[in-house]
């Protein structure tokens, strides 16, 4: 591989680059992920509506979600008829104004199957786990921490089944004291959310210097502080 294919390959933002036809030739690692969220279809047919009308590169400005993912533009380019290049330029998650956070070293998959025992208690939901099991214990506010997870959680109570997922946001940091720290995420979702109880999750977690995007879905992004 040479130095230009690295800068390439571990780019944060997502590139993929297609045949005439739709199959994927090259993609980056960033591109490998979002591919979980979406599907190789829906990202030629972006790419073939943002092209620009003669061979050459354009990019447009503006604000797209794919799963979890949230870009505020992308660059389309081919120079012949066999291959088009898709480049999405990331948006940040979210903007740290608060403090670093306190409290004492935890497990948080410990934290969030209390929660998930404790909500379905006589409750007839099923609860389904996706878990990495990578991520280590954390210093957080365990009781704010288990009160913000029960209000989530609370807020998909008119579903049959709600999954709960952990992940490692790759490329992703936030910052306090000078000191860069890895952020990973807890994703709540199903197919209903009660947006009149989403208010009350969003001024709880206001008030208690959490981060979290509500959008189908709940995702609580923590940053990975171990000492």
């Amino acid at each position: 591989m040479t130095f230009e294919q690295q800068w390439i390959e571990y780019d944060y933002n997502p590139f993929i680059l297609f045949s005439s036809s739709g199959k994927i030739i090259s993609l980056n690692t960033e591109a490998q992920f979002l591919l979980g969220s979406s599907s190789p279809v829906e990202l030629f047919e972006i790419a073939t509506s943002y092209a620009n009308v003669t061979f050459g590169f354009k990019t447009t400005f503006l604000e797209l979600e794919i799963g979890r993912y949230k870009f505020f533009g992308l660059t389309v380019g081919y120079e012949n008829d066999d291959e088009i290049g898709l480049k999405l330029y990331k948006a940040p998650s979210f903007k740290v104004v608060n403090p670093k956070p306190n409290g004492e070293l935890v497990n948080i998959y410990t934290l969030i199957d209390l929660c998930i025992s404790t909500n379905s208690i006589a409750s007839s939901i099923e609860f389904t786990k996706d878990f990495d099991p990578t991520i280590p214990e954390i210093i957080i506010n365990s009781n704010a921490m288990i009160k913000m997870l029960n209000k989530a959680y609370r807020c998909f109570y008119e579903n049959t089944s709600i999954n709960t997922k952990v992940y490692l946001r790759v490329g992703e940091h936030v910052k306090f004291e000078e000191k860069k720290y890895p952020i990973f995420s807890i994703e709540i979702s199903a197919e209903n959310i009660n947006k009149k109880l989403v208010n009350d999750l969003k001024h709880f977690t206001e008030t208690n210097n959490f981060y979290i995007d509500v959008q189908k879905d709940v995702t609580i992004n923590i940053p990975m502080i171990t000492s």
